[in-house]
């Protein structure tokens, strides 16, 4: 655009191309190369001062240069701020619904059409919305990783929603169920760790994780202090990821005896194999083979109770349902958002709202019940 439409900046310059819209020219590495800008004349100034600077300093890029395939691939390999079982589930969600898509696609050129035009050709396949949304999560903090190091201008993945998920109800055990569970695992070596996740609502990496020096029986406390990560590269023992996940629970009465009796034949296990007491580092579920203690893969924890739900015919629930039923009973029990957040370790209320919400609405007549012994019934008219 020639006219007032053209602004020069020494060895680059600035095209008017409409409303809020800019084309940046300069020269790096003895070529030219453009660039599309959105945002006000001042923003585009700035970042054309920065490319400006960019190539006198020698680090310029050619914004062609790098593909969307090749930008994930260095971002998971070297982004030192994501956990080894986050990396390695990112990665597999890259490689099979990101890159075969929008892999071949320049990072710059990438826009908001072809991100809605990824979500309905995954959806077509037969792919769930929410797995849909886990591969959309995964680009979408890609591009913001690369917005933060000013390798695009924006992320276009914000722009775009991923696909509505209707929100599915956590399956929970009742209190029959519970009982029939109980009964039916008397005497089998998962019956402790079961009454413990039923009991505290652990999760399952903390569970394995756990060592004998984060007991007290005779307090009846245990203290989470860390979980059992499985990845393909190992098992490796990591600290809760918020400051909210350090937590201490109080046991019930019923959890302190199954964990006594545990205690009790473990400690007769090891004499036998003539390992001696455990140590404060122990773990309370080790795997015993060949005449040795090791960790107890959470994995394979899932792959134990999946078969003994096969062989036993307990209800036909994931390992991790354990948690839900237990946080179901606390709601039950007319226990706030706060206080459930804070036992089961979620970092905030707002997540523990987000999986639980239906069953805190289940609770309303427990509040309004509160409410007719607090105030009377003469309250309830105007309730009305």
């Amino acid at each position: 655009m020639a006219g007032k439409g053209r602004r020069g900046h020494g060895d680059g310059g600035i095209d008017e191309r409409g409303e809020g819209r800019w084309r940046l020219r300069w020269r790096a590495e003895g070529r030219r190369h453009t660039k599309t800008f959105h945002g006000s004349l001042t923003e585009a100034r700035k970042e054309l001062r920065r490319l400006l600077k960019s190539a006198d300093d020698g680090q310029h890029v050619a914004p062609a240069a790098t593909t969307i395939a090749d930008y994930l691939r260095s971002w998971l390999d070297t982004d030192t701020g994501i956990s080894p079982k986050t990396r390695e589930r990112y990665q597999q969600l890259a490689e099979r619904q990101v890159i075969p898509h929008l892999g071949k696609i320049a990072m710059q050129k990438l826009r908001p059409s072809d991100v809605a035009g990824w979500h309905s050709t995954l959806l077509a396949t037969g792919l769930a919305a929410r797995t849909v949304g886990h591969a959309h999560r995964v680009l979408h903090r890609g591009l913001e990783r690369a917005v933060v190091l000013e390798i695009v201008n924006r992320n276009v993945a914000h722009v775009v929603r991923p696909p509505k998920v209707e929100a599915a109800e956590v399956k929970i055990l009742s209190p029959e169920q519970v009982s029939e569970v109980r009964s039916k695992l008397a005497g089998h070596p998962l019956s402790p760790i079961v009454e413990l996740a039923l009991g505290t609502g652990m999760r399952r990496g903390e569970l394995c994780g756990l060592a004998w020096g984060a007991l007290d029986l005779d307090a009846a406390t245990v203290r989470i202090e860390r979980s059992l990560e499985e990845t393909a590269g190992g098992l490796r023992l990591k600290p809760p990821k918020t400051k909210h996940g350090h937590r201490t629970i109080s046991l019930l009465p019923a959890t302190v005896a199954a964990l006594r009796e545990h205690q009790r034949a473990q400690l007769e296990q090891r004499l036998l194999l003539g390992l001696g007491r455990p140590t404060p580092d122990d773990y309370v579920f080790p795997l015993c083979a060949d005449g040795a203690f090791t960790p107890y893969p959470p994995d394979k924890l899932s792959r134990d109770w999946g078969n003994v739900v096969r062989d036993r015919k307990l209800p036909k629930i994931m390992f991790h349902a354990l948690r839900h039923t237990h946080a179901s009973a606390l709601i039950a029990g007319g226990l706030d958002t706060v206080a459930v957040s804070r036992r089961l370790g979620h970092g905030s209320p707002a997540i523990t709202l987000g999986v639980y919400a239906h069953l805190f609405n289940r609770s309303d007549a427990l509040a309004l019940r509160a409410l007719e012994r607090a105030f009377g019934s003469s309250l309830g008219p105007a309730l009305g």
